[in-house]
């Protein structure tokens, strides 16, 4: 019985999940230049064939996986303009971290991976501005809602950028330690990440 549109469609899904999956695990660990389609074909479990149906070039690839990553930058970006208490929108976000981390290395190799476009790794150079863009709406998108929560009283005081670069340099650096240690990394609880953030309670 032949297969239908859906199904067709099903199966292309489940083939570029398995192409990103293992392409991002690949450039996060050997890194953009010692990488090769051959190299993505056997850790996807796909003919090199099949790869090249899906994508012409590992540039290619490596910029839509940098622009499924900005689909995510961009999502949170929206999360923290929205009217909600800054303090439960920064809970939600630093829970989601915290959970992504401790149920795999998915969130630390797409953070890895836009450091490495952004450092020039297989990046056109239209992307890469459009990642720096995003970059810095998000950091002023979460300096803005730091202030938010300063002026609420529910956030400590200081400068809120500082305070907004300084909670993505914690989880650029906890992404980069969860791909190192692999086994061995221990993710901080939510509550040590946001401490520096959140006003005791009296």
């Amino acid at each position: 019985m032949p297969r239908t549109k859906e199904q067709y469609e099903e199966m292309r899904k489940a083939t570029r999940e398995k192409i990103h999956s293992a392409a991002m695990r690949l450039f996060v660990h050997q890194g953009f230049g010692s990488t090769n389609v051959q190299n993505i074909a056997d850790a996807a479990g796909i003919s090199i064939g099949l790869l090249y149906r899906h994508y012409r070039t590992k540039e290619h690839l490596f910029r839509d996986l940098v622009a499924y990553s900005v689909e995510g930058l961009n999502r949170n970006i929206a999360a923290f303009e929205t009217d909600q208490s800054p303090k439960k929108v920064i809970v939600q976000f630093v829970d989601e971290v915290y959970n992504d981390f401790m149920n795999g290395e998915e969130l630390a190799n797409l953070l890895i991976l836009i450091k490495q476009s952004l450092l020039g790794s297989g990046t056109a150079a239209n992307q890469h501005d459009e990642v720096l863009k995003i970059n810095a709406r998000l950091l002023d998108a979460t300096a803005e809602l730091i202030r938010k929560g300063q002026q609420t009283g529910e956030f400590r005081s200081g400068d809120a950028h500082e305070m907004a670069i300084y909670l993505y340099a914690s989880i650029q650096g906890l992404a980069e330690m969860r791909v190192l240690l692999k086994s061995n990394f221990t993710m901080p609880s939510p509550s040590v990440l946001t401490a520096f953030l959140f006003k005791e309670k009296e």
